[in-house]
């Protein structure tokens, strides 16, 4: 499987997925989000900023069932669904995933069917510190 690149204004991202949190890059002086992470303010012009968490909470904002071909190691799995979460907290942010049955559970693991725009989602951490997007109990 893909593990994520890291560059510097990203790492912090994966370092707080690593220990389960969801965090967003913020600026320091307007309080603006902004993702993906840049080392600049769009909004200001600050290179100041913080990474504050969310509550992982969110709603389908889009989705793609992906089919093959795939890259080896993903064609196996396929169908797959992959998510774009708005996040609740942070509507301007919007998260690429996987949305999965149950915490940890393989990609393929949901069925496609079950998804429908605007559907809750919370987020989950794999073993490796990737977020998985979990269907929330209307």
């Amino acid at each position: 499987m893909l593990t994520p690149v890291t560059d510097t204004d990203g790492a912090p991202f994966w370092e707080y997925a690593a220990r389960g949190e969801l965090r967003v890059q913020a600026c320091a002086d307007c309080g603006e989000v902004r993702f993906p992470p840049r080392p600049c303010c769009p909004h200001c012009g600050s290179f100041a900023c913080v990474w504050k968490p969310t509550d992982g909470r969110g709603r389908v904002w889009s989705y793609v069932v992906a089919h093959p071909p795939l890259l080896p190691g993903y064609a196996e799995r396929a169908p797959y669904p992959v998510v774009i979460v708005e996040l609740a907290d942070a509507p301007r942010v919007r998260l690429v995933g996987n949305l999965v049955a149950a915490p940890g559970a393989p990609i393929d693991s949901l069925d496609p069917r079950l998804i429908r725009i605007g559907a809750r989602v919370r987020v989950s951490f794999t073993g490796d510190g990737l977020p998985q997007w979990l269907l929330e109990q209307p």
